[in-house]
């Protein structure tokens, strides 16, 4: 009999293996700390299946599959609203519980999570200090993404190739450099609205990834600041002055410019 024959759930999800993975530091241990290990393990399960539909859209929008970009983003969006729900479940932790273990995590810090990194660099995201704090390898893997097309620089292409033309110099522009908005790709954008329903409904599933991931730092920012106050945060990080601090900045502001012209 093969292998594949012989799984079963526990086997081919590698249950066993998987449930070994939290593994409380509190004396007791802390009743909660067991919620907090759960979520920040399922949010980077989350930010790795991210990484891979957010690749996918890539290919799915430069071969110019727009029915695939559709469905894919679709998922992202939807995926999005799952760890802005999550957030709900750690709210239901209360400062006291939380600060009943918060010292057992030492320097571990979400500033440390390579994969968000490498969702914020697939998005467009171009500041190599975000990088600075990781292991080395991550910190290659962020720079890695970040010299090569963002998802916007995907869309571009696919706009372009739907005959709605993107000036030459943007589509060859160095894409390790952040992008910045431009009234020609607006125009174009305009255009495509207005003449292409199904490439415009590829526009209105980006906005939504992108109102998605607004939501999740505002929600991410309101989390923090009612378990932790204006305390530093874990790691060195400023906490929640930081997480203010990358609020209401959109990834595709070209998407939003264009809002008025309808």
């Amino acid at each position: 009999m093969s292998s594949q024959a012989a799984s079963n759930y526990t086997s081919y999800l590698k249950v066993d293996d998987l449930l070994s993975l939290q593994q409380p530091l509190s004396e007791g241990p802390e009743h909660d700390e067991l919620l907090f290990i759960v979520i920040h393990q399922t949010y980077e399960l989350w930010f790795k299946e991210l990484i891979h539909e957010l690749a996918a859209a890539q290919e799915a929008l430069e071969s110019g599959d727009t029915s695939r970009a559709l469905a894919i983003l679709g998922r992202i969006r939807t995926i999005l609203k799952v760890c802005v729900a999550q957030v709900d479940i750690l709210e239901t932790m209360t400062p006291l519980q939380f600060n009943a273990f918060r010292e057992r995590l030492g320097q571990a810090s979400g500033f440390q999570s390579a994969q968000f990194r490498e969702v914020e660099a697939i998005l467009g995201r171009r500041d190599v200090r975000a990088a600075a704090p990781l292991l080395p390898a991550d910190r290659a893997r962020v720079e890695g993404w970040m010299s090569r097309r963002s998802l916007w620089d995907s869309v571009l292409v696919y706009v372009d190739r739907e005959g709605y033309a993107i000036p030459e110099e943007i589509l060859q522009r160095d894409v390790a450099q952040a992008y910045e908005p431009s009234e020609a790709v607006q125009d174009a954008l305009v255009q495509l609205h207005r003449g292409d329903a199904a490439a415009a409904l590829v526009c209105e599933r980006l906005v939504d990834i992108d109102e998605g991931l607004q939501e999740w730092r505002y929600r991410h920012v309101k989390m923090v600041e009612r378990t932790i106050g204006r305390k530093s945060g874990t790691g060195g990080s400023s906490g929640a002055d930081y997480l203010r601090s990358t609020l209401f900045h959109p990834v595709f502001p070209d998407l939003w410019a264009i809002r008025s012209e309808f």
